[in-house]
């Protein structure tokens, strides 16, 4: 029977998410003894991957798939999963380290209360010493606020609900953003015929190989060794601002066996393309007029960041590797300068929104947001006694929030948790 307000059920520890980072938290806690629960707000196990398109790849290779106590044995480290694989993978794991989740239940408020915290829920409330935050990155999908002045008879839907190009109606498309979701989503659509038109972004290109491996690799290895060597550039306390917590991942593909994608040789397969998107005027949409410099920012971007640390930790650590090709000047520009758009004369019937989720931590009444609505932490131990952290991007390093690195990141809290 679900419990009252006035007979809370009582737990030490409350874990809000049962995805990865929250199933990564449970194999610590259960290490720890801690007594625990984990509740889920969706109806079945595998995290934010169920809200991936049908042709959805992982972007890291098999070898990073590293969940505390069950890293990747399979035969095929340097491959990647699609998407059913990886939703499977997270519920054989919850089942492996039995974790006691109950499903379906959304944290509506959480609350100080007793010297811990109050629990409301869709169907409960509880009272618990500890919360462990681990719902993810991934909650608030976020579309531009012109969207409400485009046509109605011009369907819309953000990267989050599509699924495949079957759902869309006739016609042609617009993505909006050049993250690794709409630079794959794009090349989705191309393969099954579909006239697409992409406003590109700032997130900038990468190589899928670099130095004689998966690119993939040598970021990992940066984030989790740089430091060893001088190189910190991938560590949250060197980041140059709080908003850089948010800038878009290297644009590359886990599909076909791994690819890169370049915005340039989508345009020479047929896709127009455009600027960054601003708004509506007159029923046509208008973007920025600056397509030559845009994709020579995309093209540059790898080199002078993600690149550079690479080369200097490859030489800090004494790493034996080729040199990095030389990457060939391409000048294509498109025809057209791409800074409006008037969706009737070029059939737009569909416009997909890949501009990213914002952070939903509305349920917190709990004065612990900074001003970007992101948790004031150390490590993932926030300012408010036995409230934690767990998944989010840039916790403590750029890849906190992947299947990677974030086992580190809980066994952390985890640790903390069980001190108390």
């Amino acid at each position: 029977m679900p419990s009252s307000a006035e007979h809370p059920d009582h737990v030490d520890t409350l874990v809000i998410g049962a995805g990865q980072a929250g199933l990564a938290t449970s194999y610590w806690l259960n290490r720890h003894g801690v007594e625990h629960q984990l509740l889920e707000r969706r109806d079945t196990l595998g995290g934010a991957w169920q809200d991936r398109w049908d042709s959805f790849y992982l972007n890291t290779p098999n070898f990073s798939c590293v969940l505390p106590g069950m890293p990747y044995d399979g035969p095929e480290p340097d491959a990647f999963l699609p998407r059913d694989t990886v939703i499977g993978l997270l519920r054989d794991y919850a089942a492996r380290i039995a974790a006691p989740v109950r499903l379906g239940t959304d944290v509506t408020r959480v609350s100080a209360a007793n010297g811990g915290f109050a629990v409301d829920t869709s169907d409960s409330r509880w009272q618990a010493r500890n919360v462990v935050l681990a719902n993810g990155a991934f909650q608030l999908p976020r579309i531009s606020a012109s969207a409400a002045a485009i046509p109605q008879h011009v369907r819309q839907l953000h990267s989050h609900d599509y699924r495949n190009p079957q759902q869309l109606p006739a016609g042609a498309v617009l993505v909006v953003g050049t993250g690794q979701s709409g630079g794959q989503i794009a090349e989705d659509l191309l393969d099954a015929g579909r006239e697409v038109h992409l406003s590109v972004s700032s997130c900038p290109e990468a190589p899928r190989r670099y130095r004689g491996q998966d690119v993939f690799y040598w970021i990992l290895q940066v984030n989790l060794h740089g430091p060893e060597y001088g190189i910190n550039g991938l560590q949250t306390d060197h980041l140059p601002s709080p908003a850089a917590r948010f800038a878009c991942n290297p644009l590359i593909s886990g599909n076909g066996g791994g690819h890169s994608i370049h915005v340039r040789d989508l345009g020479r397969r047929g896709v127009q393309l455009h600027g960054r998107f601003e708004g509506t005027d007159d029923g046509g949409l208008v973007f920025s007029d600056d397509l030559p410099a845009r994709l020579a920012l995309v093209e540059a971007g790898f080199g002078q960041r993600l690149g550079r640390m690479t080369d200097a930790y490859i030489a800090a650590a004494g790493i034996e590797a080729p040199a990095a090709e030389p990457v060939p000047a391409d000048d294509w520009l498109p025809t057209d300068s791409g800074a409006r758009l008037d969706l009737d004369a070029e059939g737009i019937s569909s416009i997909i929104w890949c501009t990213g989720y914002g952070l939903d931590f509305g349920f917190l009444d709990v004065p612990v947001l900074d001003e970007w609505n992101y948790p004031r932490h150390s490590g993932g131990v926030t300012e408010v006694p036995g409230l934690y952290a767990v998944g989010l991007p840039w916790l403590t390093k750029h890849l906190s929030a992947t299947l990677s690195v974030l086992g580190d990141d809980a066994e952390f809290v985890a640790a903390h948790v069980a001190a108390r």
